[in-house]
């Protein structure tokens, strides 16, 4: 049973909203049990040092647009933080920091999501996209089933979008080496594993974050359609 979020403001979208915003199209949910874990483990540097899944967008937290869109596509939700760690828990979803020290960046927030996930399968998003594709998991899914990749990742154009992400839990340990050696960047560690990239082209405007004012000035204005 999922979780509800008991607190004013934050609304969740239920299968016939999301439906509706699809079109015509059914909502899928892949037969495979998956965790999903939003990373909001960062620092926020470059909108001066304010926790960006807390800042407001159109009037709600901005992780609680990240939740709407992506909670009904996983089994389980996590949220990775570091930080506010009683305000993002009244959400009502499992808070889990990084085991790294010092912000250790999104891999360190995966290495803890793949140690607490429940299922054998677990996916990311960054809570500072909060337009994220309402098929991103089925999509991510099947291109994993298909190429029998340890990891399946998003991409519009020749841009990868490391942080959206569906890896198998048995990359743990390939991770947990790879961070131990001092390694932070995803690229790098994304070269030893068998990665499925999947596009987005149809919709590159879903993975529009928000790292500055202007960014979110910018979203407050003209969301993506």
């Amino acid at each position: 049973m999922k979780q509800s979020i008991p607190r004013p403001g934050f609304r969740r979208a239920d299968r016939r909203t999301l439906n509706a915003e699809r079109g015509t199209r059914n909502l899928e949910r892949p037969p495979a049990k998956i965790t999903g874990v939003i990373l909001a483990g960062g620092r926020g540097q470059r909108m001066g040092g304010v926790d960006k899944g807390l800042k407001l967008l159109r009037g709600r937290p901005m992780i609680a647009w990240v939740i709407e869109r992506f909670a009904p596509q996983v089994d389980e939700l996590l949220v990775n933080a570091n930080q506010n760690l009683d305000q993002y828990a009244q959400l009502g979803y499992r808070v889990i920091p990084d085991a790294l020290e010092g912000f250790a960046g999104p891999l360190a927030g995966l290495q803890s999501a793949l140690a607490e996930a429940r299922h054998g399968l677990v996916a990311t998003a960054p809570c500072d996209s909060p337009y994220l594709p309402l098929d991103l998991i089925e999509r991510l899914h099947g291109a994993m089933q298909r190429g029998e990749a340890d990891l399946a990742v998003a991409k519009t154009g020749a841009q990868a979008h490391p942080i959206f992400c569906l890896c198998r839990k048995s990359v743990s340990s390939s991770l947990t080496e790879f961070l131990a050696g001092g390694g932070r960047k995803i690229d790098a560690w994304y070269a030893r594993l068998k990665v499925a990239e999947v596009a987005f082209d149809d919709n590159p405007a879903a993975f529009s974050n928000i790292n500055t004012e202007a960014d979110l000035a910018a979203l407050e204005s003209h969301p993506p359609a």
